[in-house]
């Protein structure tokens, strides 16, 4: 029986080393995206803005989804678009939409109810994105501004370019997401795999409760 080559196990060790080298270098640069990204504000003329959905209790937006809501009316009341879109699902035994409470809200702060269209589908980001590109190709909408939280806007974006719908971001400065730095490395750590995985697979990870899907 032929001895086993020398070289073999040398060679397999600097596979192993390159491959982990290689995702390591994935892994990171990704994290530094979504960190550069969330500190940029790239507000600009659009078509309409689009508030990411998070939780609602009873038709009452969670402080994350609040935050989010009132960052999008100052944009309206600036002059960056004439219309805003709310958006997101219901979840089992919800009696309002994500969309619905978000529309709500910004109504009842002052802000026309003929400037705001709910889009009540999706449960997660993906799934409200691809709803928004549709409705705005029967609109004639062909820019968006993207309101979520800093950590959420390259992969929101990404996803909606992803979806046909040309997109911007302008992430909220205020709210739970942004309060400490043990709470936004949390978020940069997820949001670096959601966007891994959805870069390798074009599907959403859901997040329950993180508004963040």
């Amino acid at each position: 029986m032929p001895a086993a080559s020398p070289g073999r196990p040398h060679w397999a060790r600097r596979l192993v080393v390159g491959v982990l080298l290689v995702a390591a270098l994935i892994v990171g640069g990704t994290a530094f995206r979504v960190w550069q990204e969330a500190r940029v504000d790239d507000r600009r003329p659009v078509d309409v803005v689009v508030v990411l959905g998070a939780a609602q209790y009873d038709g009452s937006p969670s402080p994350i989804f609040a935050s989010r809501l009132r960052h999008a009316q100052a944009l309206y009341e600036q002059g960056v678009a004439a219309s805003i879109v709310t958006v997101g699902g219901r979840r089992a035994g919800d009696g309002f939409t994500e969309a619905d409470a978000g529309r709500r809200y910004l109504v009842g702060r002052g802000v026309p109810g003929r400037a705001v269209t709910s889009v009540g589908e999706g449960s997660d980001t993906l799934g409200s994105l691809r709803a928004v590109a549709k409705v705005a190709g029967a609109t004639g909408w062909h820019s968006a501004l993207l309101v979520s939280d800093p950590w959420h806007s390259l992969r929101a974006r990404t996803m909606a370019r992803d979806a046909g719908l040309p997109s911007w971001t302008s992430p909220t400065r205020s709210g739970p997401v942004v309060q400490t730095r043990e709470t936004q490395a949390r978020y940069i750590v997820r949001e670096t795999g959601a966007l891994l995985f959805y870069r390798l697979t074009h599907a959403s990870v859901e997040t329950e409760g993180s508004g963040l899907g």
